[in-house]
């Protein structure tokens, strides 16, 4: 049976609520049926995990309908908001196919023989995207020759940049699960525990942690819990845990996540093993420095390129620019909603960050600093969820900011 919503819950969303903004703009737009595809638009909508390839149909009035693989269905149903007449199958079988059972819904059940159809598509750095493809257009072109295709992912993104109180609690909630990832692995680091040990399994000792804490998955496609050691640090950013033996006298670096009701929990830390050199230190020195800089001028009204400037500026004064790389933060929402910042798609290259987009109060996105030595084998990154304020911002990542030296 279906999620029942309730308003008391500190974690609660108006999923309806949702629906009737969405159909509000679809409204103005002329759009009769909206086409989802998008993982975080199916988040937004349905309140629930849709790992395999899924639509959402949102009509003009009344419910939107889910159609998702069969073998997930009934879980899905069990656990969105929607009833189970709204949640359907496909299946490779005569008519059950995905584009015959959009196809059919929209003309046979919503009665339909033409119209605006908004769907999605872009481009993405993110592989789960969820963008319409282009066998997919072709094929519901042909299958409904009465409507006109238009590209309308902009209605979601516009009506989710800006976080509800539950979504924002949701968020301090993973966040929270990530910081007893982080404390677990320093007691299990701390005291020559990293002796033997490799990146692999201080990256299961944190993610036990954190799914004891109530984590439903490491959700990133990046490699899960990402751990780099030694050299590996300098690389970028991103690193899937090896079999690398962690080594004194080596950087660590440990970027963990945490999923709680679809909000994402992603904090890096970083670690200098010792004995740690003096240039070790500086490297180190440097980074905190810029990272605390940086959370310091977050706040409604700052922009990426402003923060990258001040950042790059500091950077130049302590004489490590060219290890930097000049950006500072990544989007983010609930599970599928990694990539672009900012709601619409007007930057100078399309799909790619408006550099002088204007954050807003209760807006959210990943503070994310890289910082790159690779002739030196050392590197550091630093992730954090933030909350723009009116005047700052909230760090939902509590674990301190530090590179401190594991003995």
């Amino acid at each position: 049976m279906p999620r029942i919503l309730d308003p008391a819950d500190p974690y609660y969303i108006d999923n309806p609520g949702r629906v009737r903004a969405m159909q509000e703009v679809m409204h103005e737009q002329d759009i009769d049926v909206y086409l989802g595809s998008r993982i975080r638009t199916l988040s937004w909508i349905t309140d629930a995990f849709c790992p395999w390839r899924s639509f959402i149909v949102v009509p003009a009035e009344g419910m939107p309908t889910l159609f998702t693989f069969i073998i997930d269905a009934l879980r899905v149903s069990d656990e969105t908001w929607l009833d189970e007449d709204h949640v359907r199958a496909y299946a490779p079988m005569g008519g059950m196919d995905q584009i015959g059972a959009l196809a059919d819904f929209i003309t046979t059940e919503l009665g339909l023989t033409k119209g605006r159809i908004g769907y999605e598509t872009g481009m993405s750095t993110y592989t789960a995207e969820g963008n319409l493809t282009h066998y997919e257009y072709e094929r519901l072109t042909e299958a409904l020759p009465g409507f006109t295709f238009v590209n309308a992912h902009e209605i979601v993104d516009g009506l989710s940049i800006i976080k509800d109180q539950g979504t924002i609690n949701r968020f301090r909630k993973a966040s929270a699960i990530v910081d007893e990832g982080h404390r677990a692995a320093r007691e299990a680091l701390e005291n020559g525990g990293y002796k033997g040990m490799t990146e692999t399994v201080i990256a299961g000792i944190a993610a036990l942690a954190m799914r004891r804490a109530g984590s439903v998955s490491e959700w990133n496609f990046a490699g899960l819990n990402e751990i780099s050691s030694g050299y590996r640090t300098g690389l970028g950013a991103c690193t899937p845990p090896t079999e690398k033996v962690i080594q004194g006298g080596e950087p660590l670096m440990l970027d963990f996540h945490a999923m709680f009701r679809l909000a994402l929990g992603d904090h890096s830390h970083n670690y200098l093993i010792a004995p740690a050199t003096r240039r070790q230190r500086w490297h180190a020195d440097n980074f905190v420095e810029l990272v605390r800089l940086v959370l310091d001028n977050y706040r409604a009204g700052a922009t990426p390129s402003g923060l990258a400037q001040i950042m790059m500026d500091r950077a130049e004064s302590l004489g490590c620019a060219d290890f930097v790389v000049p950006g500072c933060e990544h989007g983010i929402g609930l599970f599928g909603d990694e990539w672009r910042i900012g709601a619409k798609n007007d930057g100078p290259v399309p799909y790619w960050t408006n550099p002088d987009h204007v954050y807003r109060e209760n807006e959210l996105v990943i503070c994310a600093m890289q910082y790159a030595c690779p002739a030196e084998g050392i590197g550091f990154r630093y992730e954090n969820p933030v909350l723009i304020l009116e005047d700052g911002c909230e760090c939902l990542s509590r674990y301190p900011l530090a590179i401190e030296e594991i003995e």
